[in-house]
């Protein structure tokens, strides 16, 4: 692994790493690891950010945008703790040691953001995590969770194309998009968000070059592969997501109209300002970056017709 693609400063945003690099799990094993990510994407963050970002005053205020910002993360601190559970079973099934040794990395990745997510809850001033999601981990997360564990335990190939396509790579664009909307308000979250998407970028990228490979060396393999993807992806369309995503944009903009002056003219994409998009659009726009991301992925392993 290039150390500048998990440095802070030079790493790519998430949208265009997992879209347009190229990583092989022999790229990625436990050496370039201790060697990229501790001394780049960690220095000086072990809490996924700056020390010296404290949580602004505002935001450790009862309203709308503390509320907003807990059970975002809390959702998110639960979702990378059981992606950390099932991912072991990668890391047991690898039939390389590169395999293996990129799953190991990437399960203490995913228990590391369940860890930062977790405490900067705590830091808005909350007693757990639990309670404020319990819902929408019950309606959106447990049945992903029943989906998609039998398959990691008992298929590698299905296991990889699960966490890399139907996890991964439909929840990476809303955390792009947290990265965007939190940046004027809660700079520390933003930091969060960063250092989570410079891993997720490692993650499908390798994810998706496994899968490519396999596929080459085994093309029996594609129909299932493409079922399972199928399946996957008509799962999300059952969940309430939209819905769970939804009130918390409500939320988010009920804070963001209340605390206007300290976003001003800032843009969360090129020509847009973060005060003037509504919960609808900022929606929208994250859903069509997981459709670009998804087609982009599927194209890059030779399963573009599994995108429909």
């Amino acid at each position: 692994m290039r150390a500048e693609l998990a440095d802070w400063d030079t790493a790519p945003n998430l949208l265009d790493g997992a879209m347009n690099l190229e990583l092989t799990a022999e790229d990625c094993g436990i050496r370039s690891w201790l060697a990229a990510v501790p001394q780049g994407t960690l220095r000086g963050r072990l809490d996924g950010h700056d020390p010296a970002l404290t949580v602004p005053a505002h935001m450790r205020a009862p309203g709308p945008l503390r509320d907003a910002l807990a059970r975002e993360y809390a959702f998110r601190s639960v979702a990378e703790d059981k992606a950390a559970r099932a991912l072991a079973y990668l890391v047991a099934a690898a039939p390389t040691v590169a395999t293996m040794e990129f799953y190991a990395t990437q399960v203490l990745d995913e228990a590391r953001h369940a860890m930062v997510f977790r405490n900067h809850v705590l830091a808005l001033g909350f007693d757990e995590i639990t309670a404020l999601v319990a819902d929408d981990v019950a309606a959106v997360l447990d049945p992903l969770a029943e989906f998609s564990v039998p398959v990691m335990r008992e298929d590698f190939i299905g296991g990889v194309v699960t966490i890399a396509i139907i996890l991964e790579g439909a929840l990476a664009p809303t955390a792009e998009l947290a990265e965007r909307k939190w940046r004027p308000l809660d700079p520390a979250a933003a930091e969060i968000d960063r250092g989570a998407g410079i891993d997720e970028i490692r993650h499908l990228t390798v994810g998706a070059a496994i899968a490519k490979r396999h596929l080459e060396a085994h093309p029996e393999d594609r129909d299932r592969v493409a079922s399972l993807i199928r399946d996957g992806m008509r799962l999300w369309t059952t969940l309430p997501v939209h819905e769970v995503v939804h009130r918390r944009e409500v939320l988010f903009q009920q804070g963001l109209e209340r605390h206007a002056d300290l976003v001003g003219d800032y843009e969360v994409w090129p020509g847009r300002c973060l005060v003037d998009t509504t919960p609808e659009e900022r929606q929208a726009m994250a859903e069509e970056w997981s459709r670009e991301m998804r087609e982009s992925r599927l194209a890059y392993i030779g399963l573009a017709e599994a995108a429909s």
